[in-house]
């Protein structure tokens, strides 16, 4: 498989002077996904968890209910400048196959859909409607996520380069975490895991992000019936209108004991 990281030369300067030294970082790489043997999209990616990105991706698209809608996933050939296969083309086979043709993905922020209709379109779309009220997460557990989730970025420790998402129970106990170059891609390899595992609807776990809070990161949670979502940044304005509408908590800026309560406080024990 591919590498997750690289190594690359570097002038380093600091008040002690300047030093030439290899630097570790993030590998990002494209990954085009393709359906009967058809492009329908490209997204920048670290490599690793391909299959439950696809598979996060294509849920939270709207593509696939089930894991089983997918009857295989395979990579294309494809080679470096030393022959090696670059994993960067994966071809899904669906079990019922859906026209492959230019759309306006949810999860691009170029799609061109005012904020009415990007909430219009995800409310098409929903599955698993977020019950009201539960669960609920005592504030000082929910204070500790970010560090649970960062103590986890195994990557990112070597890097400093990488999202990180992670899947909590109400108690704080990590039940998966992904990392990746994008924050969206991070949501979607989470997704992907769970809908593989049978964990969705996500109505019992909590999605802390590394990084803000956009309308893509919530729309993923909302699709994926997750009812509480933590970013250690600020959410966009129709991050926080999606989150309303949806039922969904959305803390933002989540650092220590501080946070912002958006939406949803009733899930928030004080």
């Amino acid at each position: 498989m591919s590498r997750v990281t690289a190594r690359r030369r570097t002038l380093r300067i600091s008040p002690n002077g300047t030093i030439t030294r290899p630097d570790t970082l993030a590998v990002e790489e494209p990954l085009e996904i393709r359906t009967g043997g058809q492009s329908l999209t490209v997204t920048m990616r670290t490599p690793g968890a391909d299959i439950d990105l696809v598979h996060g991706f294509l849920y939270a698209e709207g593509i696939i209910d089930t894991a089983e809608d997918i009857v295989s996933a395979r990579y294309c050939a494809g080679t470096d400048e030393n022959g090696q296969n670059t994993y960067n083309v994966l071809d899904v086979q669906l079990r019922t196959p859906v026209p492959v043709r230019p759309r306006p993905f949810l999860t691009s922020s170029s799609c061109g859909l005012c904020g009415k209709t990007a909430l219009d379109e995800v409310r098409t779309r929903i599955r698993h409607p977020i019950p009201a009220g539960s669960p609920r997460i005592d504030v000082h557990t929910l204070a500790k996520l970010p560090t649970e989730l960062r103590s986890r970025q195994q990557v990112f420790d070597a890097t400093g380069g990488l999202h990180g998402a992670g899947l909590f129970t109400a108690d704080g106990e990590a039940v998966a975490v992904r990392e990746d170059i994008g924050r969206h891609n991070a949501v979607d390899k989470l997704v992907g895991w769970a809908l593989r595992e049978n964990r969705l609807p996500a109505q019992d776990l909590i999605l802390m992000v590394s990084g803000r809070a956009s309308f893509e990161l919530v729309q993923k949670a909302v699709m994926a019936g997750i009812p509480l979502l933590g970013a250690v940044s600020a959410p966009s304005s129709l991050a926080v209108d999606l989150a309303a509408d949806a039922g969904l908590t959305l803390v933002g800026f989540l650092r220590g004991e501080t946070m912002n309560v958006y939406t949803g406080e009733d899930r928030i024990a004080l």
